[in-house]
């Protein structure tokens, strides 16, 4: 079953312009996109979404769901996004997903093609390393919870110079990652430890782009490379320096990136 997903949309859709779609990272809220609705703001509706147990999105549909959270995957996490498009009224539209919000957006693109106009993946991966550290890392959230782990996950998304210069930004991501409810945080964990995309890359037909952090601890530009490459015709940006969460350190060039891939395949 599908959950409601929580959103804004901003401007109300138009015929005249594109819509675009942006998925956040595991432990983020849509607050994380607000430069990016800023720059995109004049010539696109920006649609931005809460993952499953992220922000004000549930867990599972308490009207309709009584399984529980059960054997999420990344498929499940796609399906509430499309059921979103549904109530929206929106048939086609650009997708921009990170990490987590990545790997949604490429199972968008392969299962629904006809829907999505673009893909931009920002420091995701085709797989996420090995399974076991992400069942690992579920355990240690559902026995310590989310905040035990908020500081660490926080240090791999930014580079020490950014973090140093900005200790407003690193507190309110530590704040953010921390506010996650735990079963939420877990699931999804659970999700990224069964994806795996290699085999529907060079079903994407979407134009896509590939943005890498070249200081990227957990999705280094090697991991962005195996997108750019499966997919035909995509492209690999690298920013530097930039780590995990590109889309906040290095926003301007990120909104740049990202405003003229959806101009350019509007």
């Amino acid at each position: 079953m599908t959950v409601p997903l929580a959103h804004d949309l901003a401007p109300a859709p138009r015929p005249d312009a594109p819509t675009v779609v942006f998925l956040g990272s595991l432990g983020s809220d849509r607050s994380m996109w607000n430069a990016q609705v800023a720059a995109l703001a004049d010539v696109a509706s920006v649609l931005t979404v809460d993952v499953r147990g992220h922000g004000g999105s549930p867990i599972t549909d308490t009207v309709t769901d009584t399984r529980g959270s059960g054997d999420v995957t990344v498929a499940d996490l796609a399906a509430d996004v499309t059921a979103l498009l549904d109530g929206l009224g929106l048939d086609r539209v650009h997708v921009v997903g990170l990490s987590l919000g990545g790997a949604v957006a490429q199972t968008l693109a392969a299962q629904y093609p006809e829907r999505i106009a673009s893909l931009a993946v920002i420091c995701s991966a085709a797989r996420f390393g090995e399974p076991d550290a992400w069942t690992t890392r579920a355990d240690t959230v559902r026995r310590d919870g989310v905040a035990s782990i908020a500081d660490s996950i926080v240090e791999r998304w930014f580079t020490a110079e950014f973090a140093a210069a900005h200790p407003d930004v690193v507190d309110r991501s530590v704040a953010m990652v921390s506010a996650v409810p735990d079963e939420g945080y877990a699931v999804c964990c659970e999700a990224l430890s069964r994806f795996d995309s290699r085999t529907l890359l060079g079903s994407i037909s979407a134009p896509t782009v590939a943005i890498a952090g070249d200081r990227d601890p957990a999705t280094p530009p090697s991991s962005l490379s195996v997108i750019a490459d499966g997919v035909p015709g995509a492209r690999l940006e690298v920013l530097s320096p930039a780590a995990h969460l590109a889309a906040v350190e290095r926003a301007p060039e990120v909104s740049a990136l990202v405003r003229d891939h959806v101009l350019a395949h509007s």
